[in-house]
C-alpha cells in the first residue's frame, strides 16, 4: 500500500476519520477511476499522470482532504473520459505518452464543454519558458516536481472553490 506524501491535512490526529478515508482512498485509487459521492462537497478532481506511483500519491492526498478523485493514465485517456467524470479541477502531468499535457490543456480549452475546468500542470519541467508555456496553453496553476503536497492541496482547493477549513464529520 502507498501512503500519502507527508500528509498534513486538517483531519490529522483523528484516526477513525483518517482510517475511513484511507480505505475509501485505497478502493478508489487501486480499484480504478470509479466515482462515489462527494462526502465533504469539496469537488471532483481528475488526476492525470503516466507514472502510477505519482498518480496514486496525488489521488490519495486529495481523497484524504475530502475530494472525489478519478484518475487517467495520459492526456488521451483524460480527453476520452473527461465528460463522464465531469471534474472541477484536473491535475495534469506534462511529459506523457500518446498525448502530452501541453496538447491536452490546449484541447480542453478549445472544447466548450471542458473550457471551464480548472487545470493544474504538475511537472518536472521547471524552466521559466515552461511556466510561460503553461500559461499560454491555459493552465490555471503550475507546480513543479517534486512538489509540496500541502501546496498542491491548497492550489486544488482554491481552484475548486473549496472552503479553507472543511467541516469535520
Amino acid at each position: 500500500m502507498l501512503y500519502p506524501l507527508s500528509y498534513g491535512g486538517q483531519r490529522r490526529g483523528k484516526s477513525t476519520s483518517i482510517g475511513t478515508r484511507a480505505s475509501t482512498a485505497r478502493n478508489h485509487v487501486l480499484g480504478g477511476a470509479t466515482l462515489t459521492g462527494v462526502t465533504q462537497g469539496l469537488g471532483r478532481v481528475l488526476v492525470v499522470d503516466d507514472d502510477e506511483v505519482i498518480r496514486q500519491l496525488i489521488a490519495v492526498n486529495l481523497q484524504l482532504e475530502g475530494f472525489d478523485v478519478a484518475t487517467a493514465v495520459d492526456g488521451q485517456d483524460c480527453l476520452d473520459r473527461v465528460a463522464e467524470i465531469a471534474p472541477d479541477v484536473i491535475t495534469l502531468d506534462v511529459m506523457m505518452p500518446r498525448l502530452d499535457g501541453w496538447e491536452t490543456a490546449i484541447q480542453l480549452r478549445r472544447q466548450p464543454g471542458t473550457a471551464h475546468i480548472k487545470v493544474v500542470l504538475i511537472t518536472a519541467r521547471a524552466q521559466e519558458d515552461d511556466k510561460l508555456h503553461g500559461a499560454q496553453v491555459g493552465a490555471d496553476a503550475y507546480l513543479t516536481k517534486p512538489f509540496d503536497p500541502n501546496e498542491m492541496i491548497r492550489v486544488v482547493r482554491e481552484l475548486a472553490g473549496a472552503p479553507e477549513n472543511a467541516p469535520e464529520n
